[in-house]
C-alpha cells in the first residue's frame, strides 16, 4: 500500500513537472492561457491552504508602506546617507516602499505603464521574441514567474523585466518596439 502511494505521488509530480514544462515552452504565459479560454486553473498555480496560512496576515487597514522622500538626496552627504538608510530599512523590514520627489514626471510613469500594458496585450508571437529565463545574458525578458520550476505554487502573472545598471547600461534598441518612447 505504501509503495503504491509513493508511486502515485511520483507519477503526480512527474505530471505536474510536464505541465509546467509545457506551459513554459509555449512561451505564451498566463495571458496566453486566458486568451486560449482556459476554464480550469492549472495545478501549479494553486496554493495549498496550509502554505498560505504559514505566512502572517494582517487585517490592520492602517498599515502604511514606508514613504521615502528623495528631496535633498543631492544636497549633501548626510541627507544622502539618511535616505539610503531609509531605503535599506524599508527593504529589510517591509520588502517595499513608496518613493516621492524622485523627479520622474507622472506623464513618463504613465507612459511606462501604458507601454507595458500594450506589450502584454499584443500578439503572443511578438512577445515570444522576448521570452527567456536567462537573466545573465539578456537585458529584456518576458516570462511567467522567475521561479516557475522551483516554487511549490506560482503566481498568476506574467512579467516584463528590464535589467539595467552600471555594468549593464540600458540600450533603447533592446526594448520591445511597443515600449519605446515615440515623440
Amino acid at each position: 500500500m505504501e509503495i503504491q502511494a509513493e508511486q502515485d505521488m511520483k507519477s503526480n509530480n512527474d505530471c505536474l513537472k510536464n505541465e509546467v514544462k509545457a506551459f513554459d515552452e509555449s512561451k505564451a504565459g498566463v495571458k496566453g492561457l486566458v486568451d486560449a479560454g482556459v476554464s480550469k486553473i492549472p495545478p501549479f498555480f494553486k496554493h495549498k491552504p496550509r502554505v498560505i496560512h504559514d505566512f502572517p496576515v494582517s487585517t490592520d487597514s492602517n498599515i502604511k508602506v514606508p514613504l521615502i522622500d528623495f528631496d535633498g538626496i543631492d544636497k549633501d552627504a548626510s541627507s544622502r546617507c539618511k535616505i539610503i538608510d531609509q531605503i535599506r530599512n524599508a527593504c529589510e523590514k517591509w520588502g517595499a516602499f513608496q518613493l516621492v520627489n524622485h523627479g520622474i514626471p507622472t506623464t513618463i510613469l504613465d507612459e511606462m505603464m501604458d507601454g507595458i500594458r500594450k506589450f502584454h496585450e499584443q500578439d503572443v508571437e511578438k512577445k515570444k521574441e522576448y521570452y527567456s529565463r536567462d537573466y545573465n545574458t539578456k537585458n529584456v525578458l518576458y516570462n511567467s514567474n522567475f521561479n516557475l520550476y522551483e516554487a511549490r505554487a506560482v503566481g498568476w502573472r506574467d512579467t516584463l523585466t528590464f535589467i539595467t545598471g552600471v555594468h549593464r547600461p540600458p540600450n533603447p534598441q533592446e526594448l520591445p518596439p511597443i515600449c519605446r518612447y515615440s515623440p
